[in-house]
């Protein structure tokens, strides 16, 4: 397959870093669920999300996070969106979601990385927004608080607030308070689809070798301060970050399983019968226990798309 490819979805159908192919997915997945809905307000967050990632909005830098990009961006919203209507249509879960919960669970999706972009008055004012790596979900959580009223949405503001913690680990899952089951239910589909998304990406081997560990030594997350003041280094290295991901996936398992209630396998009702997801996660994760023995990481040759969409 020829580098293009790495521009699409796992169902090789969308092209996710196309704004405007992605939103037409999702805005076909809504209207299917709901055909009497309008898609104003989607069309407005996905307007308003690009403008912020491509630096045309007032006061605020485009986007510098070679990892944390428009396409992941874009991935993770039409997963949410997927995931969202296997969960509607798979019924398991006894809350229903209705329109209005799509739409916040959508533009959560969209937002849910805004805290890496720098704006001007940011004091003190960062080189790269991966500084902002142990903060941007907070970050995040304020912007939403301002931008859903402006969507007419003044209610779901604080909903969406705490939504976008389940993509972070700044809270435990369990002690991030929403006001129903459906909004829990919401946030492990968003944590959900934000895990599955980005290791199910074609170049998500060579996203973390070239782009996610420069993001980690930015962000002060390739070193670990000790109590008495040493550091410990947990990755030496792009490559090393790669020998150690069928470790992280370990724990990402559980954190799926068990903290997200298994939501990833309303892919499935989406799919009908078939988890495109997972079957994506787990050959990229068999290349990464393969490549953890390897003498070199030769082997990873793909061309991730660029980062200026």
């Amino acid at each position: 397959m020829n580098a293009v490819s790495n521009e699409f979805d796992v169902a090789k159908t969308v092209k996710t870093t196309d704004a405007a192919a992605v939103e037409a997915e999702v805005s076909s997945i809504f209207l299917d669920l709901y055909p009497d809905a309008s898609t104003d307000a989607l069309k407005v967050a996905f307007r308003d999300a690009m403008t912020l990632y491509r630096g045309e909005a007032a006061g605020v830098h485009a986007c510098d996070t070679a990892y944390h990009d428009i396409q992941h961006t874009l991935d993770v919203t039409l997963t949410m969106a997927r995931l969202m209507d296997g969960c509607e249509r798979s019924r398991l879960s006894r809350e229903l979601i209705t329109e209005r919960e799509f739409r916040v669970g959508v533009i959560t999706a969209l937002f849910h990385d805004i805290g890496y972009l720098r704006r001007y008055e940011d004091t003190p004012q960062a080189v790269n927004g991966a500084e902002f790596t142990k903060i941007h979900v907070s970050r995040g959580a304020d912007f939403l608080r301002e931008y859903l009223p402006k969507l007419g949405m003044p209610d779901m503001a604080g909903i969406a607030a705490a939504l976008i913690h389940f993509t972070g680990f700044e809270k435990p899952i369990a002690s991030i308070r929403v006001p129903g089951q459906v909004y829990r239910v919401l946030g492990n589909l968003l944590g959900t689809a934000d895990l599955i998304a980005q290791m199910a990406d074609r170049c998500y081997l060579e996203k973390c070798r070239d782009r996610l560990y420069p993001e980690f030594v930015a962000g002060g997350l390739a070193k670990q301060r000790q109590p008495g003041g040493g550091e410990v280094v947990v990755f030496e290295s792009g490559e090393d970050l790669v020998r150690k991901t069928p470790a992280f996936y370990a724990g990402t398992k559980r954190r799926l399983q068990e903290e997200l209630g298994g939501s990833y396998r309303y892919a499935e009702t989406h799919f009908r019968g078939q988890n495109l997801y997972l079957e994506e996660v787990h050959k990229n994760i068999r290349f990464a226990r393969a490549l953890a023995s390897a003498p070199d990481m030769s082997a990873l040759r793909r061309l991730p798309p660029g980062t200026i969409n």
